[in-house]
């Protein structure tokens, strides 16, 4: 009953949107509102806007859920608040995100409609999902490994760098891929924030369009779009199908690699 619901789904994109498919689609400019052509310029947009959101979220992410899991009681007031901040952030609707990223990034900070905007807008609503999947990941390196490593009178800077961090690399995977899917999937933030504009981004500072604002907009307000909005949805799911299966043999991978005897 779960696997119906994705295959009804890929059955209908590949149905409608296969036919569109091309590598002059995945590469070229749109064209006639995006009822010709293809998405390059968005695709190209899409990938900056993303790299910005991971690019701070996963240095923040990482120091944060080591602050939470080692260095701060789970009663202690500070960790209480942290935990109770992301928990609010992680419910809290797109598109008052979007409304913040606009009044804060845009307009305070004076980025603009900017794909810097967007990337930083995405960092905040991926931000919980990672922090809590790498905290729990942390303590969940059992008292054996710690014990062992303060025995044999190592710092706590090598403990963390040889043992905590290669143990969370497959939780810190699982938080960007379910990070990466959010963010690429996301319209309202980025409306108010990236913007609309469908050409080359020739900078961080310029506006740019992603995927899914793109789907939107063919799907809702270009008559004759959906072709293409079908074909750019195959794009991103199969984007995020890529992305989620190539973490998986990564963190296959590591934990195999470091499961070897010495």
């Amino acid at each position: 009953m779960v696997v119906i619901p994705f295959l009804w789904l890929m059955g209908d994109l590949l149905w409608h949107g296969w036919s569109h498919l091309s590598w002059s689609f995945v590469f070229s400019a749109p064209q006639n509102a995006g009822r010709e052509g293809g998405i390059g310029p968005i695709l190209m947009s899409t990938i900056l806007i993303i790299g910005v959101c991971m690019g701070v979220t996963v240095p923040m992410g990482l120091g944060t859920a080591l602050f939470l899991s080692e260095y701060t009681p789970h009663d202690h007031v500070s960790g209480r608040l942290i935990r109770g901040s992301l928990d609010v952030m992680a419910g809290v609707p797109s598109i008052v995100f979007g409304l913040f990223g606009n009044a804060l990034f845009c307009q305070a900070l004076g980025l603009g409609f900017s794909i810097l905007s967007g990337g930083l807008t995405l960092a905040c609503m991926v931000l919980p999902i990672l922090i809590r999947t790498v905290e729990e990941s942390f303590r969940a390196i059992s008292r054996d490994q710690r014990f062992s490593a303060t025995a044999l009178g190592l710092s706590k800077s090598t403990i963390i760098r040889t043992i905590f961090l290669p143990a969370a690399i497959p939780g810190l995977l699982v938080g960007g891929i379910l990070g990466v899917g959010r963010a690429m999937a996301e319209t309202a933030a980025l409306i108010y924030t990236s913007g609309y504009v469908n050409r080359m981004p020739e900078s961080l500072m310029d506006s740019g369009r992603s995927l899914a604002v793109h789907i939107y907009d063919l799907a809702m307000n270009v008559a004759g779009g959906n072709p293409n909005a079908y074909a750019t949805a195959l794009v991103l799911v199969s984007g995020l199908l890529i992305i989620n299966f190539f973490a998986s043999w990564i963190a296959s991978r590591w934990t195999s690699f470091n499961q070897l005897p010495a």
